[in-house]
Protein backbone atom coordinates (compact mmCIF):
# COMPACT_ATOMS: atom_id res chain seq x y z
CA UNK A 1 0.00 0.00 0.00
CA UNK A 2 1.66 3.15 -0.92
CA UNK A 3 2.94 5.57 1.74
CA UNK A 4 0.06 8.94 2.55
CA UNK A 5 1.37 12.24 2.34
CA UNK A 6 -1.50 14.65 2.98
CA UNK A 7 0.91 17.96 1.78
CA UNK A 8 0.52 17.00 -1.83
CA UNK A 9 -2.93 17.48 -2.84
CA UNK A 10 -3.57 16.74 -6.62
CA UNK A 11 -2.84 13.02 -6.20
CA UNK A 12 -4.66 12.14 -2.89
CA UNK A 13 -2.84 8.83 -2.09
CA UNK A 14 -5.43 8.11 0.92
CA UNK A 15 -8.09 7.91 -0.82
CA UNK A 16 -6.58 6.01 -3.60
CA UNK A 17 -6.12 3.29 -0.40
CA UNK A 18 -9.20 3.52 0.41
CA UNK A 19 -10.77 2.80 -2.41
CA UNK A 20 -8.81 0.17 -4.03
CA UNK A 21 -9.56 -1.55 -0.46
CA UNK A 22 -13.12 -0.97 -0.50
CA UNK A 23 -13.07 -2.62 -4.50
CA UNK A 24 -11.33 -5.85 -2.91
CA UNK A 25 -14.24 -5.94 0.11
CA UNK A 26 -16.76 -5.73 -2.40
CA UNK A 27 -15.31 -8.14 -4.97
CA UNK A 28 -14.94 -10.81 -1.61
CA UNK A 29 -18.37 -9.80 0.07
CA UNK A 30 -19.88 -10.38 -4.00
CA UNK A 31 -18.15 -13.74 -4.05
CA UNK A 32 -19.80 -14.92 -0.35
CA UNK A 33 -22.75 -13.90 -1.36
CA UNK A 34 -23.01 -15.70 -5.00
CA UNK A 35 -21.94 -19.09 -3.45
CA UNK A 36 -25.11 -18.71 -0.43
CA UNK A 37 -26.87 -17.78 -3.44
CA UNK A 38 -25.56 -20.50 -5.07
CA UNK A 39 -24.83 -22.75 -2.52
CA UNK A 40 -21.61 -24.17 -5.11
CA UNK A 41 -18.17 -22.79 -3.74
CA UNK A 42 -16.69 -22.76 -7.50
CA UNK A 43 -19.21 -20.68 -9.97
CA UNK A 44 -16.72 -20.17 -12.23
CA UNK A 45 -13.78 -21.63 -13.30
CA UNK A 46 -11.65 -18.52 -12.03
CA UNK A 47 -12.73 -19.30 -8.18
CA UNK A 48 -10.43 -22.06 -8.45
CA UNK A 49 -9.26 -23.91 -11.75
CA UNK A 50 -7.70 -26.96 -10.62
CA UNK A 51 -10.82 -27.48 -8.21
CA UNK A 52 -12.81 -27.22 -10.95
CA UNK A 53 -10.76 -29.85 -12.88
CA UNK A 54 -11.36 -32.23 -10.25
CA UNK A 55 -14.47 -32.17 -9.17
CA UNK A 56 -15.46 -32.44 -13.13
CA UNK A 57 -13.71 -35.34 -13.30
CA UNK A 58 -15.34 -36.79 -10.32
CA UNK A 59 -19.00 -35.79 -10.94
CA UNK A 60 -18.53 -37.69 -13.93
CA UNK A 61 -17.14 -40.39 -12.13
CA UNK A 62 -20.38 -40.35 -9.62
CA UNK A 63 -22.65 -40.23 -12.06
CA UNK A 64 -21.34 -43.26 -14.05
CA UNK A 65 -21.44 -45.14 -11.13
CA UNK A 66 -25.23 -44.50 -10.49
CA UNK A 67 -25.57 -45.69 -13.99
CA UNK A 68 -23.42 -49.10 -13.50
CA UNK A 69 -26.07 -49.35 -10.50
CA UNK A 70 -28.84 -49.06 -12.29
CA UNK A 71 -27.48 -51.50 -15.09
CA UNK A 72 -26.96 -54.18 -12.51
CA UNK A 73 -30.14 -53.78 -11.40
CA UNK A 74 -31.58 -54.36 -15.02
CA UNK A 75 -28.64 -57.50 -15.33
CA UNK A 76 -30.80 -59.04 -12.15
CA UNK A 77 -34.18 -58.43 -13.64
CA UNK A 78 -32.81 -60.50 -17.08
CA UNK A 79 -31.62 -63.03 -14.91
CA UNK A 80 -34.80 -63.16 -12.79
CA UNK A 81 -36.48 -63.62 -15.67
CA UNK A 82 -34.52 -66.87 -16.51
CA UNK A 83 -34.35 -68.02 -13.50
CA UNK A 84 -38.35 -67.91 -13.10
CA UNK A 85 -38.05 -69.88 -16.64
CA UNK A 86 -35.82 -72.32 -15.53
CA UNK A 87 -37.51 -73.32 -11.80
CA UNK A 88 -40.86 -73.80 -13.73
CA UNK A 89 -39.06 -76.22 -16.07
CA UNK A 90 -37.92 -77.78 -13.18
CA UNK A 91 -41.41 -77.85 -11.44
CA UNK A 92 -42.73 -79.91 -14.73
CA UNK A 93 -39.26 -82.35 -14.56
CA UNK A 94 -40.26 -83.29 -11.10
CA UNK A 95 -43.75 -83.57 -12.32
CA UNK A 96 -43.04 -85.67 -15.04
CA UNK A 97 -40.57 -87.88 -12.93
CA UNK A 98 -43.42 -89.00 -10.53
CA UNK A 99 -45.57 -89.98 -13.47
CA UNK A 100 -42.29 -92.16 -14.94
CA UNK A 101 -41.90 -93.66 -11.92
CA UNK A 102 -45.62 -94.52 -11.35
CA UNK A 103 -45.08 -95.85 -15.38
CA UNK A 104 -42.07 -98.00 -13.72
CA UNK A 105 -44.52 -100.50 -11.86
CA UNK A 106 -45.81 -103.43 -13.86
CA UNK A 107 -49.48 -103.51 -11.95
CA UNK A 108 -50.67 -100.61 -14.35
CA UNK A 109 -52.38 -101.45 -17.47
CA UNK A 110 -51.70 -100.51 -21.03
CA UNK A 111 -54.55 -97.99 -21.35
CA UNK A 112 -52.95 -96.41 -17.91
CA UNK A 113 -49.55 -96.11 -19.25
CA UNK A 114 -51.23 -94.56 -22.85
CA UNK A 115 -52.59 -91.60 -20.55
CA UNK A 116 -49.29 -91.08 -18.18
CA UNK A 117 -47.53 -90.80 -21.95
CA UNK A 118 -50.45 -88.60 -23.26
CA UNK A 119 -49.65 -86.82 -19.74
CA UNK A 120 -46.24 -86.72 -20.30
CA UNK A 121 -46.04 -85.60 -24.03
CA UNK A 122 -48.25 -82.43 -22.99
CA UNK A 123 -45.75 -81.56 -20.25
CA UNK A 124 -42.90 -82.07 -22.55
CA UNK A 125 -44.58 -79.25 -24.69
CA UNK A 126 -45.07 -76.98 -21.76
CA UNK A 127 -41.29 -76.92 -21.58
CA UNK A 128 -40.70 -76.02 -25.09
CA UNK A 129 -43.17 -73.31 -24.67
CA UNK A 130 -41.41 -71.62 -22.00
CA UNK A 131 -38.14 -72.04 -23.33
CA UNK A 132 -39.43 -70.04 -26.29
CA UNK A 133 -41.50 -67.86 -23.90
CA UNK A 134 -38.79 -66.60 -21.57
CA UNK A 135 -37.23 -63.69 -23.72
CA UNK A 136 -35.57 -60.33 -22.92
CA UNK A 137 -36.12 -57.95 -25.33
CA UNK A 138 -37.09 -60.63 -27.97
CA UNK A 139 -34.07 -62.58 -27.30
CA UNK A 140 -34.13 -65.91 -25.98
CA UNK A 141 -33.06 -66.82 -22.68
CA UNK A 142 -33.24 -70.91 -22.27
CA UNK A 143 -32.11 -71.80 -26.05
CA UNK A 144 -28.79 -71.75 -25.62
CA UNK A 145 -28.03 -68.50 -27.16
CA UNK A 146 -28.04 -66.40 -23.80
CA UNK A 147 -24.85 -64.28 -23.84
CA UNK A 148 -24.61 -60.73 -22.34
CA UNK A 149 -22.61 -58.05 -21.23
CA UNK A 150 -23.50 -56.45 -18.34
CA UNK A 151 -21.78 -52.43 -17.94
CA UNK A 152 -21.05 -52.65 -14.48
CA UNK A 153 -19.09 -49.79 -13.91
CA UNK A 154 -17.92 -46.46 -14.73
CA UNK A 155 -14.94 -47.34 -16.98
CA UNK A 156 -15.67 -48.81 -20.39
CA UNK A 157 -13.63 -51.85 -19.35
CA UNK A 158 -16.03 -52.62 -16.12
CA UNK A 159 -17.97 -55.25 -17.26
CA UNK A 160 -19.33 -58.28 -16.70
CA UNK A 161 -20.06 -61.55 -18.73
CA UNK A 162 -22.91 -63.78 -18.52
CA UNK A 163 -23.79 -66.75 -20.81
CA UNK A 164 -25.93 -69.61 -20.74
CA UNK A 165 -24.96 -71.95 -23.41
CA UNK A 166 -26.95 -74.44 -22.50
CA UNK A 167 -30.45 -75.33 -24.11
CA UNK A 168 -33.43 -76.66 -22.26
CA UNK A 169 -35.40 -78.49 -25.43
CA UNK A 170 -36.77 -81.48 -24.65
CA UNK A 171 -35.06 -82.89 -27.66
CA UNK A 172 -31.03 -82.89 -27.81
CA UNK A 173 -28.50 -83.79 -25.89
CA UNK A 174 -25.65 -81.87 -24.17
CA UNK A 175 -25.66 -78.51 -24.42
CA UNK A 176 -28.47 -78.70 -27.31
CA UNK A 177 -31.39 -80.28 -25.03
CA UNK A 178 -32.25 -82.03 -22.06
CA UNK A 179 -31.45 -85.44 -23.05
CA UNK A 180 -34.47 -86.79 -25.72
CA UNK A 181 -37.45 -86.51 -23.50
CA UNK A 182 -39.78 -86.28 -25.95
CA UNK A 183 -40.50 -86.68 -30.28
CA UNK A 184 -41.31 -83.95 -32.17
CA UNK A 185 -43.22 -84.77 -35.41
CA UNK A 186 -45.26 -81.70 -37.33
CA UNK A 187 -45.43 -80.11 -33.87
CA UNK A 188 -47.24 -82.86 -32.33
CA UNK A 189 -45.48 -84.21 -29.19
CA UNK A 190 -45.26 -88.20 -27.85
CA UNK A 191 -43.58 -89.94 -25.39
CA UNK A 192 -43.04 -93.40 -26.20
CA UNK A 193 -40.33 -93.81 -22.90
CA UNK A 194 -43.39 -95.56 -20.84
CA UNK A 195 -44.75 -98.36 -22.60
CA UNK A 196 -43.05 -100.86 -20.21
CA UNK A 197 -41.70 -101.07 -16.71
CA UNK A 198 -38.01 -101.15 -17.66
CA UNK A 199 -38.35 -98.09 -20.32
CA UNK A 200 -40.13 -96.35 -17.79
CA UNK A 201 -37.02 -96.95 -15.56
CA UNK A 202 -34.73 -95.63 -18.10
CA UNK A 203 -36.93 -92.69 -18.49
CA UNK A 204 -36.78 -92.10 -15.11
CA UNK A 205 -33.05 -91.56 -15.46
CA UNK A 206 -33.15 -89.06 -18.25
CA UNK A 207 -35.53 -87.11 -16.24
CA UNK A 208 -32.66 -87.20 -13.69
CA UNK A 209 -30.48 -86.01 -15.58
CA UNK A 210 -32.06 -83.12 -16.79
CA UNK A 211 -33.49 -82.29 -13.77
CA UNK A 212 -29.91 -82.39 -12.46
CA UNK A 213 -29.05 -79.79 -16.12
CA UNK A 214 -31.69 -77.37 -15.02
CA UNK A 215 -30.27 -77.23 -11.24
CA UNK A 216 -26.91 -76.34 -12.32
CA UNK A 217 -28.30 -73.42 -14.65
CA UNK A 218 -29.95 -72.37 -11.85
CA UNK A 219 -26.81 -72.58 -9.31
CA UNK A 220 -24.80 -70.36 -12.16
CA UNK A 221 -27.62 -67.92 -12.46
CA UNK A 222 -27.17 -67.54 -8.42
CA UNK A 223 -23.96 -67.28 -8.43
CA UNK A 224 -24.16 -64.85 -10.96
CA UNK A 225 -26.95 -62.63 -8.57
CA UNK A 226 -24.61 -63.01 -5.63
CA UNK A 227 -21.35 -61.84 -7.85
CA UNK A 228 -23.54 -58.55 -9.36
CA UNK A 229 -24.84 -57.94 -5.64
CA UNK A 230 -21.28 -57.62 -4.21
CA UNK A 231 -20.71 -55.26 -7.36
CA UNK A 232 -23.85 -53.02 -6.66
CA UNK A 233 -22.77 -52.78 -2.61
CA UNK A 234 -19.46 -51.88 -3.95
CA UNK A 235 -20.57 -49.34 -6.16
CA UNK A 236 -22.76 -47.68 -3.68
CA UNK A 237 -20.16 -47.24 -1.41
CA UNK A 238 -17.71 -46.14 -3.67
CA UNK A 239 -20.65 -43.34 -5.16
CA UNK A 240 -20.79 -42.27 -1.39
CA UNK A 241 -17.25 -41.53 -1.17
CA UNK A 242 -16.62 -40.01 -4.34
CA UNK A 243 -19.75 -37.72 -4.01
CA UNK A 244 -17.81 -36.22 -0.42
CA UNK A 245 -14.92 -35.57 -2.61
CA UNK A 246 -16.87 -33.52 -4.92
CA UNK A 247 -18.78 -32.07 -2.17
CA UNK A 248 -15.41 -31.34 -0.21
CA UNK A 249 -14.41 -29.47 -3.60
CA UNK A 250 -17.20 -28.05 -5.03
CA UNK A 251 -19.53 -26.98 -2.73
CA UNK A 252 -20.22 -24.23 -0.48
CA UNK A 253 -19.46 -23.99 3.69
CA UNK A 254 -22.82 -22.16 3.95
CA UNK A 255 -21.74 -21.57 7.78
CA UNK A 256 -18.72 -20.41 6.61
CA UNK A 257 -19.98 -18.28 3.66
CA UNK A 258 -22.62 -16.79 6.14
CA UNK A 259 -19.63 -15.69 8.16
CA UNK A 260 -17.25 -13.86 5.55
CA UNK A 261 -20.87 -12.24 4.33
CA UNK A 262 -21.02 -10.65 7.57
CA UNK A 263 -17.54 -9.64 8.22
CA UNK A 264 -17.24 -7.93 4.30
CA UNK A 265 -20.18 -6.03 4.46
CA UNK A 266 -19.07 -4.60 7.52
CA UNK A 267 -15.68 -3.91 5.96
CA UNK A 268 -17.67 -2.32 3.10
CA UNK A 269 -19.24 -0.08 5.38
CA UNK A 270 -16.01 0.98 7.43
CA UNK A 271 -13.90 1.16 4.11
CA UNK A 272 -16.68 3.25 2.78
CA UNK A 273 -16.73 5.63 5.69
CA UNK A 274 -12.55 5.97 5.40
CA UNK A 275 -12.71 6.72 1.41
CA UNK A 276 -14.86 9.36 2.49
CA UNK A 277 -12.91 10.75 5.28
CA UNK A 278 -9.59 10.64 3.46
CA UNK A 279 -11.25 12.31 0.45
CA UNK A 280 -12.35 15.42 3.31
CA UNK A 281 -8.03 15.21 4.63
CA UNK A 282 -6.53 17.21 1.90
CA UNK A 283 -8.85 20.14 2.91
CA UNK A 284 -6.68 20.67 5.77
CA UNK A 285 -4.03 22.58 3.70
CA UNK A 286 -6.59 25.61 3.61
CA UNK A 287 -5.82 25.71 6.90
CA UNK A 288 -2.24 27.03 5.92
CA UNK A 289 -3.54 29.76 3.44
CA UNK A 290 -5.37 31.13 7.02
CA UNK A 291 -2.12 32.90 8.03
Amino acid sequence: MATIDFTRINTNIAALNALNTLREVNRSLALAQTRLATGKRINEAADDPAGLTMATKLDVRATGMQVAIDNIGDAKNLLAVAEGGLQKINEILSKMRAKAELAANDALSSDERSNIANELAQYAQEIDDIVNTTLWNGQKLLDGTADFDFQTGPVSTNYTEWTLSQAFDVQGTGTAGLGDLATVSGGTYTVDEVSTAASARAYMEKLDSAISTVSNALANIGSMVARLTFKEDTLAIGKVNTEAAYNRIMNADMAQEQLNNVKFQILQQTATAMLAQANLAPQAILQLMAG
